[in-house]
């Protein structure tokens, strides 16, 4: 077993790896071809890292509606998406090819779809939450390579930051309205969960814990929203390291093996701090996860 009380080292200065300021960052991921993609929720973008941080975002594709968090397909340079009240594929230029409406998410309340993932089997788990955020509206979504869409999870508020473990047996999740990561028992080969746990729970008026990822060694890593931190902890829930960044509200983390990137949010401060809205990088040498892929013969979604 890899030791996973090792408190990993990371940088303390944080900063700024593109011109712009998102109004709502997400979904930051590493691809197979080395590019950087994330999202920007509320204008529906999805983005990519240029190559010098005076330079802007480079816009890979624009929607009408949210675009909570992308997977990758195979290496077509395609996404599946996880955008306004379905999913949606997307060709490598960005136009949208397929779309899947879930049943529900027009309301009351209305809804939109919010953070997702890609486990290890092509499998897409999707967190689904009310516009104004109402109790118990959120749900956890499951799309299969076959295309059938399970209901994996109800009476959640604001699901966030789906992660899996390096095994793929363990689901972790965050509703960020209670301050509270879950582990979920999984079964790698059907998607079906068991065994739910409190990882951990945050303090009131700590924060609220977001967009995750783990590392090769099994680390959990939360962007805290409100806390302006980034946490790592181990996959028994004790906590390891905090990073404190330069913005309220970081959203995402990524591990590319030479650093740690964040994704932070301008959404719903009154007066912005120069560094809010901003995508973040310290240095940090931690193996990450590979990012898993939608597999390419899936043509609908």
């Amino acid at each position: 077993m890899p030791p996973y009380s090792s408190v990993p080292e990371a940088g303390t200065a944080f900063v700024p790896v593109a011109a712009d300021r998102l109004e709502l960052g997400e979904g930051i991921r590493l691809l197979q071809d080395g590019r950087i993609v994330l999202v920007d929720i509320l204008t529906g973008r999805l983005l990519s890292l240029p190559d010098t941080p005076d330079a802007a975002l480079r816009v890979l594709a624009r929607l009408e509606e949210p675009l909570g968090a992308v997977a990758p397909i195979g290496a077509d340079g395609g996404f599946l998406a996880a955008a306004g009240t379905g999913f949606a594929r997307l060709a490598p230029d960005g136009t949208v090819l397929a779309r899947r409406r879930l049943a529900g998410l027009d309301g009351p309340p209305p809804q939109r779809m919010n953070d997702a993932v890609c486990d290890a089997q092509g499998r897409v788990w999707a967190g689904s939450m009310a516009y104004d955020a109402t109790p118990g509206a959120g749900v956890l979504h499951r799309l299969d390579p076959d295309g059938t869409v399970t209901t994996v999870l109800r009476d959640l508020t604001v699901p966030n930051g789906p992660a899996f473990s390096p095994d793929g047996a363990t689901l972790y999740l965050a509703d960020s309205a209670e301050g509270t990561v879950y582990a979920h028992r999984v079964d790698p080969a059907t998607g079906g969960l068991s065994e739910r746990n409190v990882l951990f729970r945050l303090s009131a008026g700590g924060g609220s814990p977001d967009g995750m990822t783990v590392d090769a060694e099994g680390r959990l890593w939360s962007a805290v929203w409100g806390a302006g931190q980034v946490r790592c902890y181990s996959p028994d829930g004790i906590l390891l390291l905090t990073l404190d960044l330069p913005a309220r509200r970081p959203t995402s983390v990524c591990l590319t093996g030479s650093h740690l990137l964040v994704t932070t949010a301008r959404y719903g401060l009154g007066v912005p701090g120069p560094l809010d809205g901003a995508v973040l990088s310290t240095p940090c040498a931690v193996t990450p996860l590979a990012t898993a892929t939608v597999p390419p013969e899936r043509h609908t979604c």
